[in-house]
C-alpha cells in the first residue's frame, strides 16, 4: 500500500515494495528533475497549430436528395423554409418516365439561387409504379461538387428503389430486378462513392416502405465502420448486424467510430423546426468528426493546418482512418476471459519498475487555483514498485495493450497499458499523469456542489519505467481496474451523447466540462470525457495557454473552446452551478464568468497515491498515525498490513 508522507519530519513508515520514503530525498530530486528536463525536452518543438481548426470543420457542404413525386408535397414545403438558411446543393428526382427525371442545383453560395431552385421544384409524377429512381439520384450526389470538409446529404424520400431488394409490398415494380433500369445502377458501388467522398448520409424517414432500403443501405456504411443508427419504427431496427472489421474488437457505447462517418435515420416532421433541428444536429456531429479527422492528419503532419490544402483533399478519412490504418495497425491476440485474481500464478509476469505518480492526496483552499496556474504545481513523486501482471491482455487500442495486474503490495485490481512498439515517451506519459491530476481536483471541487447524485471521479494513473527484456527502457502506466461498460458523454470537438439524455452521470459529464472553463475563468476547459458511471478516465484538456499540455494532440487550445460551446446546452445542474458563460461569449471573446466559489470542506482524496478516490468527508477512515490523511473502504483495511516496522 502507498501512501502519503506522515506529517512529522521523524516518520519513515513506508511500504516494502514502494520504497518512496526510504529512498534519499537527494535521490527522488534527482529524479524528478531528470523527468522535468525530459517533459521540456519533448515540449521544445514547435506545437502545430490549431487556428482555424473550428471554421474549417465547420465549413459544410450540405446537399439535400429529395423524392419530387406527388406524394412529398408538405415535405418540400418544409424543406423550402429551410433552405433559405444554409449553403446547399440539391438533387430532385423523380421515376424514369418522368421529365425532367433528375433536377439538380450545384453547390452555391447564393442563398437566393437556392431559395429559387428550391421553389421550382414540383411534387408530381412518379410513374405508374411505386418505386422510384433513387439510384440516378444517387449517381447524381456523387457527382456534386463536393468541397468542405464536413459534408452532409440529406435524404428525404417515401419510396424505395426499384428492385424487389428493396421492395416486400406487393405493388407494381417495372423494374424489379435491381439493377435492370435503364442507366443499369446499384446501390453498392454508388454508395462506396459516397464513403469514399466521406459523405455523412442523413435518411430522413417518412414512412415504412423505406424500411429495407435503409437496412441495405446502413450495412454499407457499417462495413466501413461508420456509426450507424435505425430509426426505432424501422422494421430492421432490432437486428443485429456486426460488419467483419468489428468482428474481433468491441466498441465504447457512445463512442464515434474509426472511419468518422455516420448513416443515421430520422422521423421527419413536416414543420420547418423538426426540419431546421435535424439539419443543425447532423451538421453539429458531422464537424466534430470531421474535426477529428483533422486533427489527426495535421498530428501527422506535424505542422500546421492550412485549410486550404486540408479542404482540397476530398477523401481525409481515406488517409487517417480508413482501412488502409486498420490494415497497418498491429492486431494482437487478446484473451477473452473474466480476471482471475485470486487464482495463484494466474498473474504470470512480476515487473520491478520504477513509478512516477501525481500528489493529489492533500487538496487546500489553493490547490486548484495553483494547479490551474501553472503544471510546477501538480507536483509528482516517485516511487519503487512490484507489479504483478497477466502476460497475456485482454483489451487493445491503436497503440497500445492492456493487461490486469496488481502490485504486490496491495490487493487492489489495476491494469498495465504498454505500447505495441516503440511509443511515447515517459514525457508524454507524463502529461497525461497530470491532466488526470488538474481533472480530479476540478472534480473534487465540482462533486462538493452538486452532492452524491452527480458526483464524478478520474482515476489516478502513475507512469512506470521499467527495462525490457533486451535491456532498452520500457515505458507503461499503471491504472486502477474499471469493471463495467464505458460510455462515452462527450468529445474534444463537440460531440455529445444524445442517446442518454436523461442519464444523470451524462448530465454530471456536460455540466462538468463547463464547470471547468467557467472555473478557469476562461482558461481551461476539461472534455472527452469517458467511463463507467461516474469514474471517468482518459480525459482531453483544452487550454488558453497554448504552452500548457502541448504534447497532447488532444488539446485544441481556443479552438476546442467553440468546438464545445457549438454544441452545449445547459442543463439543470449548470444552472445549479449558476454557470453564465456561453456560446456567444466564446464567439465574440466577451466573458462574463461566476466570481465566488464556496470552499471545498465535504469531500477528500484518498491517501493511497495509487487509489485517490474522492471520498465524503463524512466517510473517509482516518489515522490518528497519518494526521491530515484518509482512505476509501478498499484501501482502509489494508493500511495495517502494508507498514514497515
Amino acid at each position: 500500500m502507498l501512501r502519503s508522507p506522515p506529517m512529522t519530519p521523524s516518520a519513515t513508515s513506508s511500504t516494502s515494495s514502494t520504497r518512496e520514503w526510504a529512498r534519499p530525498v537527494t535521490d527522488r530530486k534527482l529524479r524528478l528533475d531528470e523527468l522535468k528536463k525530459e517533459i521540456e525536452s519533448a515540449s521544445q518543438p514547435a506545437k502545430r497549430s490549431n487556428d482555424g481548426l473550428f471554421k474549417a470543420a465547420y465549413s459544410t457542404d450540405i446537399l439535400f436528395l429529395i423524392d419530387t413525386t406527388s406524394s412529398m408535397a408538405p415535405y418540400i414545403d418544409a424543406a423550402k423554409e429551410q433552405e433559405a438558411e444554409i449553403r446547399m446543393a440539391v438533387v430532385g428526382y423523380k421515376d424514369h418516365q418522368d421529365n425532367p427525371n433528375i433536377q439538380f442545383l450545384d453547390f452555391t453560395t447564393s442563398v437566393d439561387t437556392v431559395h429559387a431552385f428550391i421553389n421550382k421544384l414540383k411534387a408530381k409524377g412518379g410513374g405508374t409504379d411505386h418505386p422510384e429512381d433513387v439510384m440516378g439520384g444517387l449517381q447524381q450526389v456523387v457527382n456534386a461538387s463536393w468541397k468542405n470538409q464536413t459534408r452532409c446529404v440529406f435524404h428525404i424520400g417515401d419510396a424505395p428503389p426499384h428492385g424487389r431488394l428493396f421492395n416486400t409490398i406487393n405493388t407494381r415494380d417495372n423494374w424489379d430486378q435491381h439493377g435492370s433500369e435503364p442507366h443499369r445502377l446499384t446501390y453498392k458501388p454508388l454508395l462506396k462513392k459516397m464513403i469514399l467522398l466521406n459523405l455523412n448520409y442523413a435518411l430522413l424517414r417518412i414512412t415504412s416502405y423505406t424500411d429495407l432500403m435503409a437496412w441495405e443501405f446502413m450495412k454499407e456504411y457499417a462495413d466501413a465502420n461508420a456509426i450507424c443508427k435505425l430509426h426505432k419504427l424501422n422494421a430492421n431496427f432490432s437486428k443485429e448486424y456486426l460488419p467483419a472489421s468489428s468482428r474481433s474488437t468491441s466498441r465504447m457505447r457512445g463512442s464515434s467510430a474509426k472511419s468518422g462517418l455516420s448513416f443515421e435515420e430520422s422521423e421527419l416532421g413536416t414543420s420547418y423546426s423538426s426540419l431546421r433541428h435535424l439539419v443543425v444536429q447532423s451538421v453539429a456531429s458531422s464537424a466534430s468528426r470531421t474535426a477529428v479527422r483533422m486533427t489527426d492528419s495535421i498530428s501527422k503532419t506535424g505542422g500546421k493546418m492550412d485549410s486550404t490544402a486540408l479542404a482540397s483533399h476530398p477523401t481525409i478519412a481515406e488517409e487517417d482512418e480508413g482501412p488502409k490504418k486498420e490494415a497497418e495497425s498491429e492486431e494482437l491476440v487478446m484473451e477473452d476471459v473474466p480476471p482471475q485474481w485470486d487464482m495463484a500464478g494466474w498473474l504470470d509476469e512480476t515487473l520491478n519498475v520504477e513509478g512516477f505518480s501525481p500528489d493529489v492526496v492533500m487538496h487546500g483552499a489553493r490547490t486548484l487555483s495553483d494547479m490551474m496556474l501553472h503544471d510546477d504545481h501538480i507536483e509528482l513523486s516517485t516511487m519503487e514498485l512490484g507489479v504483478r501482471r497477466r502476460s497475456k491482455p485482454f483489451s487493445q487500442g491503436a497503440l497500445r495493450v492492456a493487461a490486469y495486474a496488481r502490485t504486490t503490495a496491495s490487493t487492489n485490481h489495476f491494469v498495465v497499458k504498454s505500447f505495441k512498439k516503440d511509443g511515447r515517451h515517459l514525457a508524454h506519459l507524463a502529461e497525461d499523469m497530470r491532466c488526470q491530476a488538474l481533472c480530479k481536483a476540478f472534480a473534487l471541487e465540482f462533486n462538493n456542489l452538486v452532492g452524491p447524485e452527480h458526483s464524478i471521479d478520474f482515476i489516478i494513473t502513475t507512469c512506470l519505467r521499467g527495462q525490457s527484456d533486451n535491456g532498452t527502457l520500457q515505458y507503461m502506466s499503471l491504472e486502477p481496474y474499471i469493471k463495467g461498460d464505458y460510455v462515452k458523454y462527450n468529445n474534444n470537438s463537440g460531440y455529445i451523447n444524445n442517446d442518454i439524455p436523461n442519464d444523470e452521470t451524462n448530465k454530471a459529464a456536460q455540466a462538468f466540462s463547463h464547470f471547468t472553463f467557467e472555473r478557469s475563468w476562461g482558461q481551461i476547459l476539461v472534455c472527452d470525457l469517458q467511463g463507467v458511471k461516474g469514474v471517468l478516465t482518459d480525459p482531453a484538456i483544452h487550454t488558453a495557454n497554448k504552452d500548457r499540455f502541448k504534447l497532447a494532440d488532444t488539446n485544441l487550445n481556443r479552438e476546442g473552446f467553440k468546438f464545445f460551446f457549438s454544441t452545449h446546452v445547459c442543463n439543470e445542474i449548470c444552472q445549479q452551478l449558476e454557470l453564465i458563460s456561453n456560446a456567444e461569449m466564446v464567439m465574440t471573446n466577451s466573458f462574463k464568468f461566476r466570481e465566488l466559489w464556496p470552499a471545498v470542506d465535504n469531500t477528500v482524496y484518498c491517501s493511497n497515491k495509487l487509489c485517490g478516490k474522492i471520498v465524503p468527508t463524512a466517510g473517509a477512515r482516518k489515522s490518528d498515525e497519518f494526521p491530515r490523511c484518509h482512505w476509501c473502504e478498499l484501501c482502509w483495511p489494508q493500511l495495517e498490513s502494508s507498514k514497515r516496522i
